[in-house]
């Protein structure tokens, strides 16, 4: 649920001991989910090579393992005889001390194992290895034109495929021979001609903080130079708010650049690095080069190139997933969150902790500024802001001229949708409008799939997941019904398994599929494209289809949130949101917050160039506070009603949560650990525990799930408290308890 005050957190951080190997002793982490480091002699080849920092390759039982000496002194007790020798140090920048102390410090703070926190920092084991020298091809001067007519003597089809591909670069052997579609043995056989020269590959120039920018406005000059004065004054926090539209990437690429001409790293976190093609388009035009990139999609060999160029300090930027902060940044000088408000940056599986807050810790202990950025910024935040531990920027108005766009309900109680239509009659009048204006439309509805729910109309038959506690989402296009949890999927059956009837089946419900749907019959010769993490297969699908909306290639886009992150369209007029009240179920104690948050980004797509933006927003309750201020425009006093109804609850940020989720195979196994938790629950003035009690989704991947849910004040160290409990309790391995320290899911 909620994060911490992050300046509280990043107060709680204290600097380690710096550690000495001393006797021959030192202490090793290694990136598994260990109690703590563990204890090994130096050899006599090793003595006096060791150090805090260093990677090293040390044995565990009958395998052997990387690891990284650690901070502290070596048990002095522990007898000769158990320790075992290190094996070898690795040829690898050592782990930097501010990286060791926030490693300790989130494993503290999530009461994860450090090791599992390590494993994030070193997650690519073989960057611990320098990399050999990599030798592309290029085309020498000698070689012949293979464009020339006749083809010169010598000149083979293959051969001439094979020097066109070098005409747009240089490339390794077999890449250069898939590209040809020719064997490496072609391309050999033209090196000993002569026609291709062997070299060793260089890296790229990178981002140049030299270039010159776009011009400013002059509200966007001033945040820009107060950020740009904050870049080696020591840590800050400063959000920089602005409507959606007004620039806030160009301002803080500003401090960006300063950072790089100081010659300091810096990070940069997205949350949804694949629909980022504009931002990084923007990015390109500003420094010249591409930054360095850190996600899941990316393969292992750039992975790979990336922990090692930032190890050596040779990555000034990197720009990335949440993961990307716990890279060995050995001279990290400014780090940006934007889009600070996202839900996204909360990791939910392994080590649990918010990036946003850690990215703050981290600012803390490195001594340098963060930037906080979002046209929506979540509430803790705010009050943090309100305190007087975060600095303020705002950025009031669009840039260019460009104004806010209307903002109107459509109550389904009195206009509903037809009968099998999912919009209503004002909208679907509004698109017919808007297709003949030439103009491009937004429909936007937070459900993936055709529906979420598929029943059989002869015996009542409802499809759920077999592993999960979820009902199977049909996905049309595909031809299958797919829990959303789990991953489970079967093709759509033609009869219903339980009564066996044919062609009985119905889809219950809409989700974007049956949207495309109704607008191509609305619209016969509109140009409608789907835009799900379904329809987008990673960063080039996306940015294709970003690049064709933006060369109105596409007259209506139908998406689920991924469409709400920093678009750009100029001619993109009309949103319309199918169910605005979707995200307003539920006992998560944010929904108002999220809502609000994630309508008023939707409909910030609308407008944004010299052609006014209209917001249509379809819901069962307009009089509802988050309509109301999505109508009105009236952030603040949302936001201050929201303040005051979890400050009078003590409910984050006024009030401290933590979540237990016990989890196993066997029911009555969980049901019984749960009984002996809540014999030895901590009773204190201030300290609630709630539960145990099914979660939500009570099974999960064949899991049984069950929560307690802790509350405590503002002031409690929930951590400790939790760590007493559960050391109380003796829990088998089949039995999982994942802690959530501020959680912000409740699933």
């Amino acid at each position: 649920m909620a994060a911490p005050h992050t300046s509280e957190a990043a107060t709680e951080a204290t600097a380690s001991s710096t550690a000495k190997t001393e006797g021959a002793r030192a202490r090793v982490m290694l990136p598994l989910p260990l109690a703590g480091a563990y204890d090994y002699r130096v050899p006599e080849a090793l003595a006096g090579r060791v150090a805090p920092g260093d990677f090293v390759h040390v044995p565990l039982g009958r395998r052997s393992e990387f690891g990284v000496v650690w901070d502290g002194e070596a048990a002095a007790e522990l007898p000769e005889a158990k320790l075992k020798d290190i094996i070898d140090r690795l040829d690898a920048p050592p782990l930097p001390e501010v990286s060791r102390r926030f490693i300790d410090w989130v494993a503290a703070y999530t009461l994860a194992a450090p090791g599992a926190v390590l494993r994030m920092a070193m997650s690519v084991s073989d960057a611990l290895s320098p990399e050999a020298a990599r030798f592309v091809c290029r085309r020498s001067a000698s070689a012949p034109d293979p464009a020339a007519e006749p083809a010169p003597k010598g000149l083979t089809p293959a051969r001439r495929r094979v020097l066109e591909q070098l005409t747009a670069g240089a490339l390794a052997i077999p890449e250069l021979a898939r590209a040809a579609r020719c064997g490496s043995t072609v391309v050999r056989g033209m090196i000993e001609r002569g026609w291709i020269d062997l070299v060793e590959e260089r890296p790229p120039p990178g981002p140049d903080g030299g270039r010159d920018g776009p011009a400013l406005s002059p509200a966007q000059t001033a945040a820009a130079q107060a950020l740009c004065a904050r870049i080696g004054a020591g840590y800050s926090v400063t959000l920089l708010d602005g409507v959606t539209g007004s620039g806030k990437t160009e301002v803080y690429f500003e401090a960006v650049a300063t950072a790089l001409r100081a010659g300091r790293q810096v990070v940069v976190l997205l949350p949804e690095i694949a629909m980022s093609a504009q931002w990084f388009a923007r990015f390109l035009r500003r420094f010249g080069a591409p930054p360095a990139l850190w996600h899941s999609e990316l393969g292992h060999a750039q992975r790979r190139r990336t922990w090692r160029a930032v190890a050596e300090g040779r990555a000034p930027i990197v720009v990335g997933a949440r993961s990307a902060l716990f890279l060995p940044f050995p001279k990290l000088g400014l780090i940006v969150i934007d889009e600070e408000h996202e839900p996204a940056y909360k990791q939910e599986d392994g080590v649990v902790y918010h990036a946003r807050d850690m990215a703050v810790v981290r600012a803390r202990l490195g001594s340098i500024p963060a930037v906080l950025v979002s046209a929506t910024p979540s509430l803790e935040t705010q009050v943090n802001v309100e305190a007087g531990r975060y600095q303020l920027l705002h950025l009031p108005d669009r840039h260019g001229g460009a104004t806010m766009p209307l903002v109107e309900t459509i109550d389904l109680r009195r206009t509903p949708p037809a009968r099998n239509q999912w919009l209503a009659g004002p909208l679907r009048q509004a698109l017919i409008e808007n297709r003949a204006a030439g103009e491009q439309a937004l429909l936007f509805l937070n459900r993936r799939g055709y529906a979420p729910l598929t029943l059989c109309r002869s015996c009542g038959h409802r499809f759920q997941c077999p592993d999960c506690t979820s009902w199977l989402v049909e996905h049309r296009l595909a031809r299958k019904l797919q829990c959303h949890h789990c991953g489970y999927a079967i093709p759509v059956p033609r009869t219903c398994p339980q009564c066996g009837a044919a062609d009985s089946l119905a889809a219950c419900g809409p989700g974007v599929e049956r949207i495309a749907e109704e607008v191509q019959t609305l619209l016969p010769d509109a140009r409608v494209v789907l835009i799900t993490s379904d329809t987008v297969g990673g960063p080039a699908a996306a940015q294709e289809l970003i690049r064709a909306v933006e060369a109105r290639e596409i007259d209506v886009v139908v998406g689920t949130q991924i469409v709400a992150k920093g678009h750009h369209f100029p001619h993109l007029t009309l949103v319309g949101v199918v169910d605005g009240d979707l995200g307003l179920e539920g006992g998560d104690l944010r929904a108002g917050e999220r809502t609000w948050q994630l309508l008023h980004q939707v409909a910030g797509r609308a407008g944004r160039a010299e052609h006014p933006g209209r917001v249509l927003l379809q819901t069962h309750w307009p009089e509802h506070p988050v309509m109301r201020a999505l109508v009105s425009g009236e952030r603040d006093r949302f936001m201050q009603a929201e303040a005051a109804d979890r400050r009078r609850m003590s409910l984050p940020p006024f009030g401290r949560l933590a979540a237990l989720v016990i989890s196993g195979g066997d029911p009555d196994q969980v049901d019984a650990i749960c009984r002996a938790l809540s014999a030895a629950a901590p009773k204190a003035n201030g300290l609630t525990v709630l539960g145990p009690a099914p979660a939500p989704i009570a099974i999960l991947r064949g899991r049984h799930r069950r929560r307690f849910l802790v509350k405590a004040a503002r002031d409690t160290r929930i951590q400790d408290w939790i760590a007493d409990w559960l050391a109380k309790v003796d829990v088998p391995a089949s039995v999982r308890v994942q802690v959530d320290i501020d959680p912000y899911s409740f699933m």
